[in-house]
């Protein structure tokens, strides 16, 4: 079996931002995931260096193109190693090899009458580098740049992709899962109701220079989107190189949504034109929001990925990333968020599992696997990571990464209350329970095995470690490869544990990303609490939060968001809460009930909304959906009644 996974090749008008990062960090743990599959894998990212935008940008730095490429491109061929992501090929646009094809490309189209000449008017957005129709403007402007384009005429040459239109229609429909998930490939579709225009396809040598010069005519450039979309064939050596013939029936895209039109729409009818087979899908995610407003240069709020490394470590970055966005929908980065996600999820939940098994094995068997007794086997504890492995595999190859992860952190539970309800330290004063704490031990091993087999696609840093604290050795297949892996009972008796640090210290969530970076280099040098410590608070700090039931009394949406609703509580007074519970309940569900609310909690600006509150929910999985479930009381109690 083969793989190649791609990222979009990111525009050098702007460095490194959390959008190109998640991007590309979920690409590198598809790679990893695949590899842990034993399959062939390709995994190509890069600089896409053309067009009208990169021009005014040199411009704006008073260097030429040429110059500005090569150090906008190198800063994303630098950051990506910070995020342990490992691509087997960097390509640029710039490359003399991927000019030469996109040449060759263009010839062919021409040669068989799908290129043609003509003078056109339209409204163009030099955001974008392409023109739209009125269909697609918002209130007279751009929607992704939100500025009114430009009325341009010239003459152009323009590719007839109508031509392919119903063909395109015929493949998405006969092949359900070409565009994933299914709300982006019913938007496709609907696109493709209406008539299909042709793409403009070059750019006037007297309007932009920077670009491919068409082979057919030398006083036009290639348009960017057009000369951009090759470079999943050029990177792996169309039309005869050896990597073509093994990767491209395997090729899978991944996007953003603000991208799609141009890969579910452009890219496969250019193909159609190539004659060459479409690519195998097309995976697109939404965007990272920060505090629930789009990331904007205009505002301030681009976050990049080096200052998040520093801060948090690559290990939690990665984790975030894919546990905290459900894949396809939108969502909010907050530092916040982040230390929530480290101290919970990886110091409370794996660090603590980690360092407590191991520092039992140390303690009672002098670091060495025990030899378990066969006539006590644990299958409940065995069923539980199979379990994990066939959900946490699934999950991953459909691309639901925070469902795949959760299905690990349930049996990173499971094992927590192994040891509270098997005890060690009791059977260990006990000579005749030596076997069976053999056992238990020998069960907590197995169980640190499989997750650091698991999370090597997710934190291939932190898993490694896990490894090697274990006793194996880099590139064992039993750590490293799920066919040799992925079963229950592997590990034999006698093997030596080395011992490491704490993998997950705890991170201080009042002191900001600044002090927090401070810290993971070297600032925390406290042992991990005991099981009993973490995550406990003193009873006067509980005291602190104000717990109320409110009673909804009106239900909005939030404009520009699928996710939030704005609402309006009684407690008794009224107060505006913002929550993000669009997806699971709709306003007449929620009219009328009564709620669990934060009374106290500081108001936080949400998308222009001033949230006085919190609305308290659980989460669950229902039919293979993570859900939020409202917490409220058992019976009808008067607004306003506290909580305690």
């Amino acid at each position: 079996m083969t793989t190649y996974i791609t990222t979009p090749i990111y525009y050098v008008n702007a460095q490194p931002h959390l959008g190109h990062a998640y991007t590309t960090v979920v690409a590198d743990a598809y790679s990893r995931f695949k590899r842990l599959c034993g399959e062939r894998v390709r995994f190509q990212t890069g600089t896409d260096e053309h067009g009208d935008k990169i021009v005014k940008a040199a411009e704006a730095e008073d260097v030429e193109p040429r110059a500005y490429v090569d150090r906008i491109s190198a800063m994303f061929r630098d950051t990506w190693p910070l995020l342990e992501v490992q691509a087997d090929h960097f390509i640029r646009t710039t490359d003399p090899a991927h000019v030469e094809v996109v040449r060759l490309i263009l010839q062919k189209v021409y040669d068989r009458g799908d290129i043609y000449f003509d003078e056109y008017s339209g409204l163009y957005c030099r955001g974008c580098e392409r023109y739209l129709t009125e269909k697609e403007l918002v209130d007279g402007n751009c929607p992704d740049h939100l500025t009114p384009p430009q009325e341009i005429a010239e003459k152009n040459y323009f590719f007839r992709m109508s031509r392919y239109q119903q063909r395109l229609i015929d493949h998405i429909n006969a092949n359900p899962e070409f565009i994933t998930p299914e709300r982006y490939r019913n938007e496709v579709l609907a696109s493709l109701a209406e008539p299909l225009a042709d793409l403009c396809i070059s750019r006037p040598k007297s309007r932009l220079t920077w670009g491919i010069e068409l082979p057919f005519d030398d006083n036009f450039v290639t348009y960017v989107w057009f000369d951009a979309l090759i470079n999943y064939l050029t990177g792996i050596g169309y039309p005869q190189g050896p990597h073509f013939d093994e990767f491209w029936g395997a090729a899978e895209h991944l996007i953003a949504k603000d991208i799609l039109k141009p890969h579910a729409i452009y890219w496969p009818t250019m193909l159609m034109a190539m004659d060459v087979p479409l690519y195998k899908k097309l995976h697109v995610h939404g965007y990272w929001n920060v505090d629930d407003t789009k990331m904007s240069k205009s505002l301030g709020n681009v976050v990049r990925p080096r200052e998040l490394v520093e801060a948090f470590g690559v290990d939690t970055l990665r984790y975030f990333l894919l546990r905290e966005m459900s894949f396809g929908l939108d969502a909010s980065f907050g530092s916040e968020t982040i230390v929530a996600r480290q101290n919970a999820d990886l110091a409370n939940d794996l660090g603590n599992l980690f360092s407590r098994a191991t520092a039992m094995v140390w303690k009672y068997r002098d670091g060495c696997t025990p030899q378990p007794d066969p006539s006590a086997a644990d299958d409940t504890l065995a069923g539980a990571a199979q379990a994990m492995l066939l959900d946490y595999r699934q999950a991953m190859e459909e691309f639901r990464f925070h469902q795949g992860l959760q299905a690990v952190w349930e049996l990173v539970g499971i094992a927590n209350k192994y040891i509270v309800n098997n005890a060690p330290w009791v059977l260990a004063k006990e000579p005749d329970q030596a076997r069976r704490l053999d056992t238990v031990l020998y069960n907590l091993l197995e169980v640190l095995r499989l997750l650091a087999l698991v999370l090597r696609p997710v934190m291939p840093g932190a898993a490694g470690k896990m490894s090697a604290a274990l006793g194996y050795a880099e590139g064992d297949p039993v750590v490293s490869l799920l066919a040799e892996g992925g079963r229950w009972g592997l590990p034999a008796a006698g093997r030596k544990l080395t011992a490491i640090p704490a993998l997950f210290p705890r991170l201080e969530v009042a002191k900001g990303a600044a002090s927090t970076a401070a810290e993971s280099k070297g600032g925390n040098k406290a042992e991990p609490a005991s099981a009993g410590e973490q995550g406990v608070i003193e009873f006067s700090q509980f005291q602190k939060v104000s717990l109320k039931v409110a009673e909804v009394v009106a239900v909005e949406p939030v404009k520009n968001s699928h996710k939030l609703l704005k609402i309006t509580v009684a407690s008794p007074e009224p107060r505006v809460i913002v929550a993000g519970i669009a997806e699971d309940y709709s306003a007449e569900e929620l009219r009328g009930r009564q709620v669990l609310i934060v009374a106290n909690l500081k108001p936080a600006k949400i998308m222009g909304i001033s949230s006085q509150g919190m609305i308290l929910v659980a989460r669950t999985m229902v039919d293979g959906r993570e859900k939020m479930v409202l917490l409220g009381p058992a019976a009808k109690v008067a607004p306003g009644s506290t909580v305690s």
